[in-house]
């Protein structure tokens, strides 16, 4: 594999557009899309359907599907979700890319962490700016920059943008299957780590809401009449807690106890919510098993248990087309002077849903940077045409056959 001079005319596409391509991703950061910051998601997806408007491409909204959530008295309401954004190009070619990312961030509507601002050490520091506003204007540079190849002719792309990845992607899941299912490459645009490594093997993730319902009375003069739900919860988190150490690689993560209220009443209502990270598809079958034994045995007479949520995103292993995918990333990355290794992750995204569709996919094709989901999350400026420049090669080299699109997902039909 070498860089041919059509290669190089994409790349120096990307290099040409430096400015813009770092430019459009601070002012993206500046517009809060909070994951139910329904005003900001649309104010983002305004924006980005007005950018990929320049891509010889069809562009469409499409509607996701509603999704339930549990309040913190366990009432259960059903939510809606802002749309996805769509673009494609050439869906009849015979090799077709799927590229995803999400518009929505963990920084909700109230928080202080709103704008962009350059460190001491260059580093831009912003909501949004590695995870992943920086990624979507990475990808949809390269995008760009292929379509001057001259075997573009050869690939369709479809790219999915998704309003709801950080909360479990609940509403875009099936869209995302779907064209998981039809693609033979993924590329999504999640942050790689400061270094560039890559996440390989990726666990499986599952969110789970436990309603438990008590009865009321007065704590003083009723006391016994009651049951409480909040003791109740005490208990049942306890008892998930202690699955941890149970089989390896799984854990349990109780991470909020709610309900209550006067300190005079028994308290009738709570809800434990707690997330489960797996390994692979024999530990995800047996959390599923112990989550529910325990969710069907109250801990004392007079509580009732209601179980929502479950396993949300599938475990990504390195099977062999992801081992062959990453090996023909990491060799297209050496053309770049680009070292490319990959480690694995605890962490989750929809790459894990491509690979559970039977997708081959790299994950972690955005900007270099780190500490997200925080406000010191940070991006590296030069990442962003490095990054470019690597998926615009990739693209190029799918188009070439040196990259065989078509071997890759058939490896990985072989492990379904």
């Amino acid at each position: 594999m070498r860089i041919q001079p059509s290669d190089q005319l994409v790349l120096d596409h990307v290099a040409a557009r430096e400015t813009a391509i770092v430019g459009r991703a601070v002012d993206w950061a500046a517009i809060n899309s909070g994951s139910r910051n329904a005003e900001g998601l649309g104010r983002m997806l305004d924006r980005l359907e007005a950018e990929a408007a320049r891509l010889p491409a069809t562009v469409e909204r499409i509607a996701t599907r509603t999704s339930t959530s549990v309040d913190d008295d366990g009432a259960v309401r059903t939510e809606a979700h802002a749309d996805a954004l769509k673009v494609t190009a050439r869906p009849a070619a015979p090799i077709q890319i799927v590229l995803t990312g999400h518009y929505d961030t963990v920084f909700p509507r109230e928080s202080g962490f709103q704008t962009v601002s350059t460190r001491p050490d260059g580093a831009l520091n912003g909501p949004g700016i590695a995870d992943m506003k920086g990624g979507i204007s990475v990808m949809l540079a390269a995008l760009e920059a292929f379509e001057a190849h001259p075997g573009r002719e050869r690939v369709g792309w479809t790219v999915l943008l998704s309003p709801d990845e950080e909360i479990g992607s609940p509403a875009s899941a099936p869209l995302l299957a779907e064209l998981g299912a039809r693609g033979h490459i993924g590329m999504t645009y999640e942050p790689a780590l400061a270094d560039g490594t890559l996440a390989g093997a990726r666990k499986g993730s599952g969110n789970y809401h436990l309603i438990v319902n008590g009865k009321a009375a007065h704590a003083g003069r009723a006391f016994h009449e009651g049951a409480n739900a909040v003791a109740g919860a005490a208990i049942l988190a306890a008892r998930l807690h202690a699955l941890n150490g149970q089989r390896d690689g799984v854990t349990v993560n109780v991470a909020k106890i709610s309900g209550g209220g006067p300190l005079n009443v028994v308290a009738d209502n709570a809800v434990v919510r707690f997330n489960v990270r797996v390994p692979d598809q024999g530990a995800s079958d047996w959390i599923e098993t112990a989550v529910r034994e325990i969710a069907a045995d109250p801990p004392f007479p007079g509580l009732t248990l209601h179980l929502h949520g479950g396993m949300t995103r599938a475990p990504k292993p390195m099977d062999a087309s992801q081992t062959a995918l990453f090996e023909a990333v990491r060799d297209a990355g050496a053309l770049l002077g680009q070292t490319i290794a990959w480690k694995p992750s605890g962490g989750v995204c929809e790459g894990n849903n491509l690979h559970a569709a039977g997708l081959p996919n790299i994950d972690t094709l955005g900007v270099l940077g780190g500490d997200i989901h925080s406000d010191q999350e940070f991006a590296w400026p030069a990442s962003f045409v490095e990054r470019a420049q690597l998926s615009a090669l990739i693209l190029c080299k799918i188009a070439s056959g040196e990259i065989d699109a078509l071997k890759l997902k058939s490896l990985r039909l072989e492990t379904m």
